[in-house]
């Protein structure tokens, strides 16, 4: 049995991430005897479970290209909730492009990472193929019609470190596109907003207009909450309590929404302007987990794309990984009023 509760989360807006922050987690840990820890604040042999997911008491709430990854290579993991924020995502071009639209996107060369040295850690091509494959289609354009330029990447872009605490850098490509290797970039987020900017980037797509919401699935959307099996078999209380304190921290949220901004500039490592322009004003609003079956289609979406594109070891019966009792627990247990201060 695991003796420490583990969080790990990616630097976007989530309402576990809310919990964390107001020590609501830290005290469900406490209160059933465990010990907390966060990942990013671990040492790197410990921080690289973010993607594989093999520590017995941990749960994640991040991008899906790991977490669908680790599934398929055979991580033992639980989909327990699902969270949809629409966060910027955009094709950028150069200060002097011509491209306006996505059916000017033929022919061009456009910045894609390559492959990290596993499938998990290769998001930052998962994210930019599927948001050029996106982008293209609203053209009447396939990945066929560009020609595909890959970009180096960190061996462990998600870890944060000190340096990328200083230089504040988590965006890929904008370097080769201001000295014309490549023509167009996919960015998205609060610190790629804020870096497009700077440099003068230019919105050639910008995919948060469409209505579909096929169009706007990528790592974040949907965002999944991710159990090891382990935790939830032997201490379900704890994890039941962990949903729980995320409900009430979603809940605390709306009506919260400076506090709720503060937060997420801390996570994104952003200013307000960056915040507001990769998520909007009312991002404080709907950061409730769910499985409804819009999210769970979505996330099928997702899946069907990274097998299609080698992004996963196998492909894996979405229905098998959910286990939805969790968080029907902790609802019921907010609804009445029982969730712990």
């Amino acid at each position: 049995m695991t003796d420490t509760l583990w969080y790990t989360r990616c630097p976007v807006p989530t309402a576990s991430g809310l919990a964390h922050s107001l020590g609501w987690l830290g005290a469900t840990a406490e209160r059933n005897g465990l010990a907390f820890g966060v990942l990013q604040d671990a040492a790197p042999e410990l921080a690289i479970r973010h993607f594989d997911h093999d520590l017995p008491g941990l749960i994640r709430e991040g991008g899906n290209v790991p977490a669908l990854a680790a599934r398929a290579q055979g991580s033992p993991t639980r989909l327990i909730g699902l969270t949809w924020i629409d966060e910027a995502q955009a094709i950028v071009v150069g200060p002097d492009s011509p491209v306006t639209s996505a059916a000017e996107l033929a022919g061009l060369r456009v910045g894609i990472p390559a492959w990290a040295r596993d499938r998990a850690r290769s998001f930052p091509r998962a994210m930019a193929l599927h948001g050029f494959a996106s982008a293209l289609r609203l053209g009447g354009l396939t990945l066929a019609d560009v020609r595909v330029i890959e970009l180096g990447v960190e061996s462990n872009p998600q870890v944060r470190t000190e340096i990328q605490q200083r230089d504040r850098s988590l965006t890929w490509g904008v370097a080769e596109l201001l000295d014309g290797t490549v023509d167009a970039i996919y960015v998205k987020g609060a610190r790629a907003q804020e870096v497009a900017q700077q440099h003068g980037l230019r919105v050639a797509v910008d995919l948060d207009v469409t209505e579909s919401k096929r169009l706007r699935v990528n790592n974040g959307t949907p965002r999944p909450l991710t159990v090891h099996q382990h935790l939830l078999d032997t201490r379900p209380d704890v994890v039941i309590g962990f949903l729980t304190q995320t409900l009430r921290a979603a809940d605390w949220a709306t009506t919260h929404r400076d506090d709720a901004a503060e937060v997420l500039q801390r996570e994104t490592l952003s200013g307000p302007e960056g915040v507001t322009a990769a998520y909007g004003t009312d991002f404080n609003i709907g950061l409730h987990p769910s499985l409804s079956g819009e999210r769970l289609e979505l996330l099928a979406v997702q899946q069907q794309f990274l097998y299609t594109h080698g992004f996963l070891a196998a492909d894996f019966d979405l229905g098998s990984w959910i286990a939805p009792e969790p968080l029907e627990q902790a609802r019921a247990l907010v609804a009445a009023g029982q969730a712990a201060a």
